[in-house]
């Protein structure tokens, strides 16, 4: 009897421990996957805790500067040296404010409408203290000089913040002849009209104007009725 006996190849068993771990089979092991994954994401982390300090440093920043705004008065469009200031020339700002600047307080606003504006300020400016100090009190090297005017030496559309030449005009009817201040001044006097107002039961008419301490002297010194006023455009160009 012949009895056949089945045998495995050598080379099964070479294919079967084949696959022990320490064969590569073109996969990287697991543990090297982890390592590498861990690597590359280190620079992300490192990305994202460098973005959150930024941000609450921002954030910190910002709110220091808000802390240190204060609520004050800007003017909403511009306004010229005599005018009377109302509530629609003014607006609130925020802004952050030196120590030594007299700005006015949002809440005071009721304060200052109505008070007469003794500089000429643009629009967008924040008013300051000196800027309405007293009822047209003149700026700096500035004074106020008074003319009474009769009907004819002034034009009728004349106003607060109006900018305006004071012309001396020798000779006029009833009025004693003088000449001019000194003999090497001028006749004509740049000005601006603080207030002007009409004495009750008289015909004349007075016209404060605001201007150099040495023309205010001159033209106080001109007798009644030989001045006249020329209105000038805009900002007197």
């Amino acid at each position: 009897m012949t009895t056949n006996i089945s045998t495995q190849p050598n080379s099964d068993r070479h294919t079967k421990s084949a696959s022990g771990p320490w064969v590569s089979d073109g996969k990287k092991p697991a543990s090297r996957l982890r390592g590498t994954k861990r690597r590359r994401s280190l620079p992300h982390l490192l990305l994202g805790a460098l973005l959150v300090l930024a941000c609450a440093s921002a954030f910190l920043l910002v709110s220091l500067n808000s802390g240190n705004r204060e609520s004050v008065l800007a003017l909403a469009r511009p306004v010229a040296v005599g005018q009377v200031l109302t509530v629609q020339d003014l607006k609130q700002v925020n802004v952050a404010v030196d120590p030594g600047v007299s700005v006015v307080d949002a809440n005071q606003a009721v304060s200052v409408v109505g008070k007469t504006m003794s500089a000429s300020l643009p629009a967008g400016a924040l008013l300051t203290l000196d800027a309405v100090r007293g009822a047209g009190a003149p700026a700096t090297g500035q004074a106020i000089a008074a003319l009474s005017l009769k009907a004819g030496q002034f034009p009728v559309e004349v106003s607060p913040g109006a900018h305006v030449s004071v012309v001396f005009v020798p000779g006029q009817a009833g009025a004693a002849l003088a000449g001019p201040p000194t003999p090497d001044s001028t006749m004509v006097w740049p000005a601006v009209v603080t207030s002007v107002t009409s004495p009750p039961n008289q015909q004349i008419t007075v016209v404060s104007v605001q201007l150099s301490q040495a023309a205010a002297r001159q033209v106080a010194a001109v007798p009644a009725g030989q001045l006249s006023i020329v209105m000038l455009p805009g900002m007197g160009q």
